[in-house]
């Protein structure tokens, strides 16, 4: 994906909690209508990369830029307006409130009820299931179905750049193919993905690029492809022996 506008662009970004420092200075970008994975073992950083990016923790040092600005400590709420979108490990979803509640609130920055209402039929329309249950509150559903929640909020935001972290995690297989049915989906409309996902194979196997992150740091980067035949990724990503 050669001449590709850089969208998200991370400069020496650096994460600290106390004094442990989660994220060691990294660099990473991410173009315009790519699919870019980010992977590597639990506590790696990834999802505080994630977290950083949309203002939820506190950056050390370096910057975050999106659009060419410099977003750096922006609060989530305001990102969401410039078409910046997470759906975070766990979901993030309103127990206490309906499917179609939950949906309607990824259209609280919009201005044409029409789209949302387009936008949310068409989630229903992708899962049958919500749209069987949408008036059921969203804490009484399975991990599978609250998954299914969030990805819909998410696309009634309208994302330019949409951010998932573990979309698969504790999913059953029949859901974990359906949860990347629906990623292709988006990412063939041009909307761009930054995904962090336990399933390395399966991210790879879905993406443009990759990063792979060890403690902190960034230590491999290239496409997808390659990663996937890269024996040390192969090895400590994929369950593969080592080459003698």
């Amino acid at each position: 994906m050669s001449q590709v506008k850089t969208l998200l662009e991370l400069r020496d970004l650096q994460v600290a909690y106390g004094g442990i420092r989660a994220v060691r200075g990294i660099d990473l970008t991410v173009g315009e209508g790519e699919l870019v994975a980010l992977i590597g073992a639990n506590g790696a950083g990834k999802s505080t990369t994630l977290r950083a990016i949309c203002g939820l923790v506190p950056v050390a040092g370096g910057g975050v830029h999106y659009a060419g600005k410099d977003i750096t400590g922006t609060p989530s709420h305001e990102l969401v307006r410039q078409g910046l979108v997470m759906v975070p490990e766990g979901r993030g979803i309103f127990g206490q409130l309906t499917i179609e509640e939950n949906l309607a609130m990824g259209g609280y920055t919009r201005r044409d009820a029409a789209g949302v209402k387009r936008d949310t039929e068409r989630v229903f329309e992708l899962f049958p299931r919500l749209a069987e249950r949408r008036r059921q509150t969203a804490g009484t559903l399975s991990g599978g179905e609250q998954q299914m929640v969030a990805m819909g909020r998410a696309m009634i935001a309208k994302p330019r750049l949409l951010l998932l972290d573990e979309p698969s995690m504790g999913l059953a297989p029949l859901m974990v193919e359906k949860v990347f049915e629906v990623v292709r989906m988006i990412a063939a409309e041009d909307v761009t993905i930054l995904l962090i996902e336990q399933n390395a194979k399966l991210a790879l196997e879905n993406s443009h690029r990759g990063y792979v992150m060890e403690s902190g740091e960034l230590i491999l980067q290239g496409e997808a492809k390659r990663l996937l035949d890269d024996p040390k990724v192969r090895a400590a990503y994929l369950g593969e022996e080592a080459p003698a």
